[in-house]
């Protein structure tokens, strides 16, 4: 049933967008006054079909789910090329460079709008994400020697305002890219603001495929370390604790949050943990011996409440429109800086994900809710949108790397470099998908 799940997921976020980017090509085509043959959702053989319109159109489903196309009137291939000496004017080759171009161009563009209106929407409704408010910084770490206090407030990153933890991520990720300091300005728990800047030289030394959070020493503010049930048979039962316990300290050492008492547990096996527990107004001494799992971690075996500060992030129409619009563009300059790094060495190839990846991440979110979902679509739009537009030859980026040599040199491109580039295209594509593939198995073993 779960991966049933995971492929409707999949399914209903990808099969949208690809008939949505193929739609932009169709209409674009038709304004500019050039017959579209067919419609087809899916490449390969067709296993369905009906014909539609005055041009008779031919809407067709194909047998492979991925991928998409607009057939039109083109005389370079013999099965298209006009029959008629009367449409001559409405094929493809015959219309000005400038219209090609639009009608290239359109298919990545629907995607982008497609984001922004989904982004939009999000804004405009509200979503409840983690709070910006961080835990208490580890000695030693790069937060830490900045002057960041747990507890505190980011609200903005090198000038750019935060509201939730992810667009506090997200404007790290972007200093970590470029390579700047972070300036961090933070509103302190007890009042008052402050900045705390990390440089330049700490931010350069992050693995953008990593964690940079946990890196640099920042992390997600938690509640204290409430039990919330006490397993039979375990650790805690024996120990006494029970539901409603507040864990306060652990060998003396304060316990900040259920985080930190996970992490004294763990770290305990096979030893007796002295705790100091409130459970209403008293305080009471508990000796707790954590068992030893699978992976050699100690384990109380108590479930705590460990709730994150949560903010609702909303906007009005004009505003979240706006912050449809930088988003999709920050994140489409941000995936194009991810490509130039793993081009030039400086990021992985481990982050080509393919079909598997995506599936898993569709019904991860689709599990989360449906404003997780949408979000997750909105970014999946984007990314078909910057990849389409690569200059890769058989991709939309590619034939507008074509019609651009063609504004330029007042000639298209000769056919036989255009076969061979053709050719290449296709090969890379493979080579692309087959790492995806790759990458994707291994993530998944």
């Amino acid at each position: 049933m779960s991966l049933l799940y995971t492929i409707v997921a999949f399914l209903l976020a990808l099969g949208p967008l690809i008939i949505l980017h193929e739609l932009g090509h169709y209409l674009v085509a038709r304004a500019c006054g050039v017959k579209v043959l067919r419609f087809s959702v899916g490449m390969g053989r067709v296993v369905w079909s009906r014909r539609f319109g005055r041009d008779q159109t031919e809407w067709a489903v194909s047998a492979l789910p991925l991928g998409g196309y607009v057939k039109m009137l083109d005389s370079r291939d013999p099965e298209t090329a006009p029959k008629d000496e009367s449409e001559f004017d409405r094929e493809f080759t015959r219309q000005s460079v400038w219209r090609r171009i639009a009608i290239v161009a359109a298919g990545p563009l629907a995607n982008f709008l497609v984001a922004i209106g989904l982004m939009a929407v999000l804004f405009m409704h509200g979503v409840d994400e983690p709070s910006a408010r961080l835990r208490a910084v580890p000695a030693g770490s790069s937060a830490q020697q900045a002057g960041v206090q747990g507890g505190d407030t980011v609200v903005a990153v090198n000038g750019n305002p935060v509201q939730s933890w992810s667009e506090l991520r997200w404007q790290v990720l972007h200093a970590a890219v470029d390579k700047t300091e972070a300036r961090l300005s933070l509103r302190g728990q007890h009042g008052g603001t402050y900045d705390a800047v990390i440089p330049a030289s700490a931010v350069a030394q992050l693995d953008v495929d990593g964690d940079v959070m946990k890196a640099l020493g920042l992390d997600l503010w938690r509640k204290p370390a409430r039990i919330e049930q006490v397993l039979p048979g375990g650790a805690g039962e024996r120990a006494g604790l029970l539901a409603g316990d507040t864990v306060l300290r652990a060998d003396g050492k304060i316990v900040d949050d259920g985080l930190t008492f996970t992490e004294t547990m763990r770290a305990s096996a096979g030893r007796p943990v002295q705790l100091e527990v409130q459970r209403g107004e008293r305080l009471l001494p508990i000796v707790v011996e954590p068992e030893r799992d699978a992976n050699g971690r100690g384990v109380a075996k108590v479930m705590l409440a460990q709730p994150v500060e949560m903010v609702t992030v909303s906007s009005g129409p004009f505003e979240a429109l706006a912050k449809g619009v930088e988003r999709t563009w920050e994140t489409s300059v941000m995936t194009l800086k991810m490509i130039g790094k793993m081009v030039t060495g400086e990021a992985s190839w481990k982050n080509v994900t393919g079909p598997i990846t995506i599936a898993d991440y569709a019904g991860q979110s689709a599990r989360v809710g449906l404003a997780t979902y949408l979000q997750f679509i909105a970014f999946i739009s984007i990314s078909l949108g910057v990849m389409n537009l690569l200059p890769i030859p058989v991709l939309d980026g590619g034939h507008l790397l074509y019609y651009s040599l063609e504004v330029l040199t007042g000639r298209p491109l000769p056919a036989r470099v255009g076969e061979f580039a053709q050719r290449f295209g296709v090969g890379l594509l493979f080579m692309l998908m087959a790492l995806a593939v790759f990458n994707d198995l291994v993530r998944l073993l």
